[in-house]
């Protein structure tokens, strides 16, 4: 076990995507896994807290932030599916660097807040010194648990993602338990992360809309791809 970490209150928002625009964005030896012929884009929000090394204490202070990124789904030689981050935005300095110098993930150093108002989940983002890579969402939860269809079954059961580091590609596998969403009503979005990270701005709702209490994560060792 590489890292350990927890995920809170995760929003995830996914629209349909050019599979030509994201072959071009994933890394060597990766494609555009497909569901019924389509790829998709998620933006994704959420609160990671506890974040350690191995079998260490959690990281203090550094170890707990927000984070919204931007995801796309790849498939390698292999067969193993993952997700590609295009960008993920993240209120701590810290992990950011420390994700660019190990794994060459593109954290970005971001205002971000949240807040519940009852049941109502709100997130802000925006990305320091540029002014165009902004999010918001803008969510009502029932609480009322929600079987996922085959389409969001696809698109949150990933057990690893795929990068590019030090001229290499590689798989970083995770495991966690089955997802437990919950109802919930989309009350307003607006995104420009998603344009800011190379892909056609979305202007319609979304086509899935899931939000998830949590859960924790195990982080593998990464393996290099074949041929990379």
């Amino acid at each position: 076990m590489l890292l350990r970490q927890n995920w809170h209150d995760l929003v995830f928002l996914h629209w349909p995507a050019d599979p030509f625009q994201v072959a071009g964005l994933l890394p060597a030896g990766t494609v555009p896994d497909l569901h019924n012929g389509r790829t998709y884009v998620g933006l994704v929000f959420f609160r990671m807290r506890d974040l350690a090394i191995g079998a260490a204490p959690a990281i203090p202070y550094f170890g707990s932030f927000h984070e919204v990124n931007v995801r796309l789904y790849s498939r390698d030689a292999l067969g193993r599916r993952g997700v590609v981050f295009r960008s993920l935005e993240c209120d701590r300095l810290v992990p950011v660097l420390a994700a660019d110098a190990s794994f060459r993930l593109p954290y970005r150093w971001s205002r971000i807040h949240s807040q519940w108002f009852d049941n109502r989940l709100l997130y802000r983002s925006s990305r320091r010194g540029t002014p165009d890579a902004e999010a918001h969402v803008w969510l009502e939860v029932s609480g009322a648990p929600l079987a996922p269809d085959p389409l969001e079954e696809f698109l949150t059961n990933r057990w690893g993602l795929h990068g590019h580091a030090f001229g290499r590609s590689y798989y970083l596998p995770n495991t966690h338990p089955q997802w437990s969403f919950c109802r919930c009503s989309l009350l307003g979005w607006d995104d420009s992360l998603v344009a800011a990270a190379g892909l056609s701005r979305p202007r319609e709702a979304p086509v899935s809309v899931l939000y998830a209490p949590g859960v924790p994560v195990r982080f593998g060792t990464p393996v290099s791809l074949p041929g990379t």
